[in-house]
């Protein structure tokens, strides 16, 4: 599992694990993802906004059977990997996520530990 403040950080070096990050969870996060073959990503929901904008990508990115979380925006700083880690409310988690056994409304840290133990394919 790896944290970092924004998905930008990540590379091909996080292929096949587990992100948590304090970017939104935009289409470009679900396009970083998609791009490094992670199989979990959690993001900031970024007050969600207009369309689903703030989710977008961790929506699309069910189409791969990624893992795509948010948390809330009120739960956990934007661009702070670590307070999405320790604070981070589960507001968000797409078809994949939740046939995985997310739970929204739930600790993310107790989420992304569940789905660790469990190896989520």
């Amino acid at each position: 599992m790896w944290i970092m403040d924004s998905i930008a950080f990540a590379s091909s070096a996080q292929a096949g694990d587990v992100i948590v990050t304090g970017s939104h969870g935009g289409t470009s996060a679900g396009e970083y993802a998609v791009g490094f073959g992670v199989r979990v990503v959690v993001c900031n929901d970024a007050g969600i906004g207009k369309n689903k904008a703030g989710i977008a990508g961790l929506a699309a990115i069910d189409a791969q059977k990624i893992v795509g979380i948010a948390v809330g925006h009120e739960s956990s700083r934007i661009g702070d990997g670590n307070d999405v880690w320790e604070c981070g409310i589960v507001t968000y988690a797409n078809p994949t996520a939740v046939a995985a056994g997310v739970r929204v409304g739930s600790r993310v840290s107790e989420e992304v530990l569940a789905l660790i133990e469990r190896s989520v394919d």
